[in-house]
């Protein structure tokens, strides 16, 4: 399966689906769930073909917003939440100047 990410994605539907028949034939449980699994998901894995896009930057807004429920604690409302969600994910840089 590792091969897949090296080749052309003229061929990439080809070879990926040539591995899940591979996969469900080899009978050994752990490769045919996980043939299982990739086939539910190979519309994405074969749009990366296309897109050149990963997750990566949804797992790292996610990771902010991780951040800012840890920094949440003890706030009294959900929008205290969401501000603070906002305030992280934004990465505003607020200037404050005196007057």
């Amino acid at each position: 399966m590792q091969e897949l990410w090296s080749i052309p994605g003229i061929y990439a539907d080809i070879y990926f689906n040539k591995w899940y028949n591979w996969s469900i034939r080899s009978r050994l449980t752990p490769m045919v769930e996980v043939a299982k699994s990739l086939k539910r998901h190979e519309n994405g894995l074969l749009r990366w073909f296309i897109s050149k896009m990963t997750n990566g930057l949804l797992e790292g807004i996610n990771s902010l917003i991780q951040a800012a429920k840890r920094k949440a604690r003890g706030y009294r409302s959900i929008n205290n939440l969401i501000y603070m969600i906002y305030a992280t994910a934004n990465k505003l840089d607020i200037n404050v100047k005196p007057h």
